[in-house]
């Protein structure tokens, strides 16, 4: 389908990553973790403005129902300890940029500095360019974020550029490093 993404059913999809860690779709039950997890400036301010500070319960159940990204892509919770604790997905390209999508990801900071997401990204980036047979999976960090960057470049992506003063975020410019996993052919084992 050009222009939008191909519905499919992602609710039976589990994807372990490891060390207890669980990926699997977000359901109405999690919105108590989310807004445990979400609510922390320190986690938003490497994030996008969709996932705004302070996190509210209203900005928890807008993003549960689909209403600030779009579920028929896979985006999923990652768990930990029977619990959501962060999120990962991608939003695919349209029309002629269709074989690519951008990924995002977020982690609670109580389970920062553990691994946990270079772990998450190993088992999603693969999974996901099969899934959505695509040949290209993109990424950005913000210039002070090194640690999502060495998440990306111990998982096989290759930083392509930095946009400069690309992104004004709480009244600071910021340049925004650009990362891209590809494969020549949809057999390619990436």
């Amino acid at each position: 389908m050009t222009g939008q993404v191909a519905k499919r059913d992602w609710k039976a999809v589990r994807l372990d990553a490891g060390a207890g860690v669980l990926l699997r779709p977000w359901h109405a039950g999690d919105l108590d973790a989310l807004l445990l997890h979400a609510n922390d400036e320190q986690v938003s301010r490497g994030t996008s403005d969709r996932f705004p500070f302070p996190y509210t319960r209203a900005d928890g159940e807008a993003f549960l129902t689909g209403r600030v990204v779009d579920f028929n892509a896979p985006v999923f919770a990652i768990e930990l300890d029977g619990q959501a604790c962060g999120g990962i997905g991608v939003r695919p390209g349209h029309g002629e940029r269709r074989h690519g999508a951008e990924l995002g990801y977020w982690l609670g900071r109580r389970h920062w500095h553990r691994g946990h997401m270079t772990r998450v990204v190993g088992a999603f980036a693969p999974w996901v360019m099969h899934a959505l047979s695509l040949y290209r999976l993109q990424a950005a960090a913000l210039d002070f974020n090194s640690a999502s960057a060495r998440v990306l470049l111990k998982n096989g992506f290759i930083e392509e550029g930095t946009q400069r003063r690309a992104v004004l975020k709480r009244g600071k410019l910021h340049d925004l490093r650009s990362f891209a996993r590809t494969r020549d052919t949809l057999d390619d084992a990436d």
